[in-house]
């Protein structure tokens, strides 16, 4: 099987950056990790890191259905 070397995590849009990172602190911040930007991620539990990626690309996915014609009502 051949592998990509590109990197999963690099941005194909840099000008998404400042969305994603203002995403990424107001799902940590309904999470309960107000302060999340200011926090050693290194000390976080792998589980908190997680539920804050997994919860992006959940919002992410809906946004693109949404946006297809093909969204749901559910978040």
């Amino acid at each position: 099987m051949a592998t990509n070397n590109t990197g999963s995590n690099r941005i194909l849009v840099p000008e998404a950056r400042q969305a994603l990172d203002q995403m990424k602190l107001e799902i940590a911040s309904e999470l309960g990790m107000s302060n999340y930007n200011s926090i050693d991620k290194g000390n976080l539990p792998s589980r908190q890191n997680g539920y804050v990626g997994g919860y992006m690309t959940k919002r992410l996915v809906h946004m693109a259905q949404q946006s297809m014609g093909g969204g749901t009502t559910t978040r």
